[in-house]
This record gives structure tokens, C-alpha cells and sequence, in this order.
């Protein structure tokens, strides 16, 4: 082998950046005029698009009615029933937050059983325990104060990890983390409550059609095959993915008979928190199925904060990114409350939402370290145990600002 000259080893690295920023990855892409089509085989009817109704999704909510406890949603006092909706945030690390929330909101006795259970990214991770309930708390709980970076991606050298092309480090831990805890007989739960008339989705973005995917997480469920379970679980590391610091996640489609695959990121890069972005219209299916007058309660949990400390951005291409993902993450969740807010308001629904408190200085949310997780974690407990007090208006609106 011949010795590269020190004073050539600058040039030789800077070709090989440039090289690996001008080469693709190779993949079997969807053609752009086919891509309304794509559909995941033999589970055709277990996605839809956010901002189109989705017959398939509004015939399966259609179908929750009629499978529904009448125990879990019970007429209230007004006479009417509450169905309580829980939509979870993304947030990396911070989802230790949301995690310790729900705990101490089942040790006031007071969490619901929820109709629908909505995750992106972090939130994604949670939502399974969340969606079976108190049962799963101690899980939840170790899960976000036991899982170190170790668990979740590997980065090694700053050059190689530049040279992979898609991506900063790799997700194999994560996808381990996953495949160890949703497992058949989990899934199994999960749809048996999909039978019982509750409905878990989770959210990812499209990145060839560049649009935000709702999953019905149950429904995959029910299918109860190999290919049930490896989808699941790669929707769930997809939402989780960031993009850059992780690799996209290549999910199998079909169109007419003709396989491809499509590049599924986290989330949050369209929206960090949602209860059914449009594809269904829960209210006017309760106006019309439900056993007597109803509404819902919207339960927002957010795991980050809308706002923070300035600090002087590192001057470095994971710095750089970081930061922007954070703004954008910030931005993004305020448009999303307003949102909420509105379908709220139209539907003479409650909105709640909690957040971190901003006075809090966090760590990287890319960052998990299980004695910081553990704090935060804590934090979310108390948070809950005082009631949990809720939020009834996004950021900046007041009482007298409600039309």
C-alpha cells in the first residue's frame, strides 16, 4: 500500500466528503406518477394521507363504534359521553417527560381509558404502553430512565459517519430496542383492544411524496402474521427517525403488482403532534353512532418546550443540524396546539395540553442519558400528581381572545 503524504491527507479526505455527498444510496423508488397508488401488501386499508378523508380509516372508526366497552366510555353526569383522546409529542429524550406524566396521572386515579392514542417520534415510542394503559407503567417507566445512547444509535467516526451518506449514525441498537419490546404477545394486546373499539395511530413523513402518513397501528395489529409484527415495528422506528442524524427507514409498497419501496422519516417533520390530521372526522362519527350525545376531551402531552434558553449554536455540520431541527420542532408544535385548537372550538370539544416548564434548562434531546431521563422523568410524575393542571389555550391566546 503507498503512504499518503501528510501533507496530501487534507485533499484526500475533502475528495472523499465530496464523493460521498455526489453518490446515492441505491433503492427501488416509487415512480412520481404512481405514488397515490402504493399501497403495503396485503395491508392495503392500514394508512392514509393527512389533510384526505381515508374511507378505509373512517369505515375502521366507524367499526370502533360498534366494538366499543360500553365500561370504558360510560355516559357522564351531563349526560353525554366523553370519549378522552391522547395525542403524544415528539421530543427524543424528553419523552421521559410524557412518560413520567402518564404515571402520575394514573397514580391520581383519574387517567381515562382512551378512544384513540396518537404518537410521532418519541411519542411513538410511548404509545403502545400508553394506549394498554397503567398496566404498562413500569415498562413506560423503564424505557424512558434506563435507555442510554448506546440503546439507540451508534455514530463512530465523524468521517465515516459522513461517508454512509444518509445519515450521521446508525439506528441498529434502536431497531433491537423495538423488536425487544413490541413482541407477538404485545401485539396481540394491542389488538385485542383494536377489537374492543379503541383506535392507536402513529405518524411519519413520506419523504417521496413529501407527505405526513397516519398508521393504523391497530389494525396492523390484527393481521397477527410475521409481516404484522416487522411492519409495526418499522413504523415505529421510522417516526422515531430523525432525519439526518438517522437513516431514513424503507418501507415495502406495492403498485399493481410491482413492488418498490418508500423513505419513511420521523414525524415530526410535518407535524410534531396530531390526533387524526384530516383523515377522519371522529365528531360527526360520534353525531351519528354513538349510544347517546357525545364529545371528546383532546389530552395533548408535550415533550419539549416552545420555548428556551438562547445559546450560542456549535459551528458544526451535527450542531447545525440539530439546532434547526429544534426551531423548526418549536415552530411546527405551536402551528399544530392552533390546530388542535381549532377542531376543538369547531367541535365544542375540551383542549388540554402540558408542556415542560420553560425555566427548565434541558440537555440535547438527541442526548440520552438514563440519570437525566430519570429527573425529567420525575418532574413529568409530580406535574401530574398535582391534578394534572392542564393548559385550555395554545401559547399566547388568552380567555378574551376565544371568539
Amino acid at each position: 500500500m503507498v503512504a499518503i503524504p501528510p501533507s496530501m491527507r487534507g485533499l484526500v479526505v475533502m475528495a472523499c466528503l465530496l464523493l460521498g455527498g455526489c453518490v446515492t444510496l441505491p433503492r427501488n423508488p416509487v415512480p412520481a406518477n404512481q405514488m397515490a397508488w402504493a399501497v403495503v401488501p396485503g395491508m392495503a386499508d392500514v394508512r392514509g394521507w393527512a389533510g384526505r378523508p381515508n374511507r378505509d380509516m373512517e369505515l375502521d372508526f366507524e367499526r370502533s363504534m360498534h366494538d366499543e366497552r360500553p365500561s370504558d366510555f360510560p355516559v357522564a353526569s351531563d349526560g353525554r359521553i366523553h370519549y378522552p383522546h391522547l395525542a403524544l409529542s415528539g421530543g427524543g429524550a424528553n419523552g421521559a417527560f410524557g412518560a413520567g406524566f402518564l404515571n402520575g396521572w394514573t397514580a391520581t386515579g383519574t387517567r381515562p381509558t382512551f378512544k384513540i392514542v396518537t404518537g410521532v417520534s418519541t411519542g411513538a415510542l410511548m404509545a403502545p404502553y400508553a394506549f394498554l394503559g397503567s398496566d404498562y407503567d413500569d415498562a413506560l417507566k423503564r424505557f424512558y430512565t434506563t435507555t442510554s445512547d448506546a440503546d439507540v444509535f451508534t455514530a463512530g467516526n465523524p468521517l465515516m459517519a459522513l461517508l454512509r451518506r444518509d445519515s450521521l449514525a446508525h439506528t441498529a441498537p434502536l431497531e433491537a430496542l423495538i423488536a425487544r419490546a413490541i413482541d407477538a404477545p404485545l401485539l396481540a394486546k394491542i389488538a385485542a383492544e383494536h377489537r374492543a373499539g379503541r383506535r392507536l395511530y402513529m405518524g411519519t413523513a413520506d419523504l417521496d411524496s413529501r407527505q405526513f402518513v397516519v398508521w393504523n397501528m391497530g389494525l396492523i395489529a390484527t393481521r397477527e402474521s410475521p409481516e404484522a409484527l416487522a411492519l409495526f415495528r418499522r413504523v415505529m422506528l421510522a417516526s422515531a427517525s430523525i432525519p439526518i442524524a438517522f437513516p431514513p427507514v424503507l418501507i415495502e409498497v406495492e403498485v399493481h403488482g410491482h413492488r418498490y419501496d418508500e423513505m419513511h422519516v420521523d414525524g415530526f417533520v410535518a407535524a410534531n403532534i396530531f390526533l387524526h390530521a384530516g383523515i377522519i372526522d371522529p365528531q360527526r362519527i360520534y353525531n351519528r353512532l354513538a349510544r347517546a350525545p357525545a364529545t371528546y376531551d383532546t389530552f395533548m402531552i408535550h415533550n419539549g418546550q416552545l420555548a428556551a434558553a438562547s445559546d450560542p449554536a456549535e459551528r458544526s455540520l451535527r450542531g447545525i443540524a440539530f439546532r434547526v431541527i429544534d426551531v423548526a420542532g418549536r415552530a411546527g408544535m405551536v402551528g399544530d396546539l392552533f390546530r388542535e385548537y381549532a377542531y376543538a372550538r369547531r367541535d365544542r370539544a375540551r383542549f388540554a395540553w402540558v408542556t415542560i416548564d420553560s425555566t427548565l434548562r434541558l440537555a440535547d434531546a438527541a442526548s440520552f442519558d438514563p440519570a437525566r431521563m430519570t429527573v425529567l422523568y420525575g418532574i413529568g410524575y409530580d406535574r401530574a400528581r398535582q391534578g394534572p393542571v392542564w393548559l385550555s389555550r395554545p401559547p399566547g391566546m388568552s380567555p378574551a381572545d376565544d371568539p
